[in-house]
């Protein structure tokens, strides 16, 4: 048995803890904030298994020139957020080719592929089968034009990675969708999509049965972590916590944690806001506003709207003008009714230049591990990466892992 050190209490690092515990280690979780409250909490609720292919940069001028224009809602960005992140942005930019694209996808869609599975045993141990709703994921289309080019990449994501979709016209969704009052073009209904209407509260109970389990979780800052008689060492309010491994899950956090280990991670955070609404009616089933940008979708705060990104410095004030420019938009196809009244929430979702996250062993620092870099779908693979970091934990290696490494995408 080993004591091992889980640094961040989000679904990757509470997943990765779990993972971990079932291999009869000791761990211990800590993180500043009970496990799901911080990014965690804010995103859509969706497990995306149709998101098989990572997330590239647009590579088209047209794109990119509605982009620097501010003429898309999927995007925003301030002139300090691209700057501090130059570097990062350019090597996305290259990794976007086509080519190298394909070829992250190959590996990406082997996590997503599996990300149900994963996640199953969890939920039905955790007791939170009441927050799963397993009807997919809609993209509606507003537009002829779009739709088939959206019933197009639905046919490929098909053929290439056997992504289970349907493809159904505005009327007939309608019929379906008794909350919408316009009737779009038609959507693309990816059949094999989950979605949760608490998404924090999912990671909250994957903790409470980390705890359940035996495991240890502690209010703690993670910076104190230092080297201590060839383990690792982090002083708590409840004493000082000695391991002989510890992973790094701290998400958009985890670049500058690294830092003092001297490592250089090249990192893009994607600012992300939301909002939630008293709708009246509410969709069966998430949808994506593919025209505004915007994913809706049911939580039991209320009808949420979960923004594009926006590439902004990290102590930028809060300004969700994504949100804003949607809800007009948004209204006259579903009715959004009042605003909930709560504090504005954001997040940063935290990308790596090359579209995989990090998961292996830290070069030049033993016993130190990675599990981040999720970009958008840290709450979607959280299980999946946990069981490959486990593996490479216990000396179990394979292709996969070798992509994953560290050792390959540290800047």
């Amino acid at each position: 048995m080993t004591e091992i050190l889980v640094l961040g209490a989000g679904m990757v690092g509470v997943s990765t803890a779990l993972a971990l515990q079932a291999r009869g280690h000791a761990v211990t979780l800590v993180d500043r904030r009970p496990p799901g409250q911080e990014t965690s909490h804010g995103n859509a609720g969706i497990i995306q298994v149709e998101a098989a292919e990572p997330y590239a940069m647009p590579r088209d001028l047209v794109t990119l020139l509605r982009y620097g224009l501010g003429r898309s809602n999927d995007l925003t960005y301030s002139l300090a957020g691209v700057g501090a992140m130059a570097p990062a942005l350019w090597r996305y930019f290259r990794a976007s080719a086509p080519a190298r694209h394909k070829v992250a996808s190959a590996s990406y869609s082997l996590l997503t592929r599996r990300a149900n599975r994963d996640h199953q045993p969890l939920i039905a141990a955790s007791g939170s089968e009441n927050l799963i709703t397993r009807d997919g994921l809609a993209v509606l289309l507003r537009d002829r034009a779009t739709l088939d080019a959206a019933a197009a990449e639905a046919e490929h994501l098909r053929a290439e990675y056997a992504v289970g979709s349907r493809i159904v016209d505005g009327a007939a969704w309608r019929a379906e969708e008794p909350a919408l009052r316009l009737t779009p073009a038609g959507v693309v209904h990816y059949t094999d999509c989950w979605s949760v209407s608490d998404p924090g509260g999912l990671t909250a109970a994957y903790g409470a049965l980390f705890e359940r389990l035996g495991g240890r979780f502690l209010l703690a800052d993670s910076d104190g972590l230092e080297r201590r008689d060839g383990g690792w060492r982090l002083d708590t309010p409840e004493g000082a916590v000695d391991a002989e491994q510890a992973v790094i899950c701290l998400g958009p956090w985890s670049g500058v944690f690294l830092r003092r280990f001297g490592l250089r991670v090249p990192m893009i955070l994607k600012r992300g806001y939301h909002a939630h609404y008293d709708a009246p009616l509410r969709p069966r089933r998430p949808f994506v506003d593919a025209a505004h940008g915007v994913v809706l979708s049911n939580m039991r705060k209320g009808l949420r709207m979960t923004s594009g990104a926006a590439i902004v410095a990290q102590d930028a004030v809060a300004a969700p003008r994504q949100l804003t420019r949607a809800e007009a938009a948004v209204d006259p196809l579903i009715e959004l009714g009042p605003r909930v009244e709560e504090p504005q929430w954001f997040g940063s979702r935290p990308c790596l230049p090359g579209m995989l996250p990090m998961v292996g062993a830290l070069p030049g620092q033993p016993g130190l591990w990675a599990n981040f870099g999720h970009g958008h779908q840290g709450f979607t693979l959280g299980p999946t990466t946990a069981a490959l970091l486990a593996e490479a934990m216990a000396g179990e290696g394979g292709a996969l892992h070798d992509v994953l490494s560290p050792a390959t995408q540290l800047g």
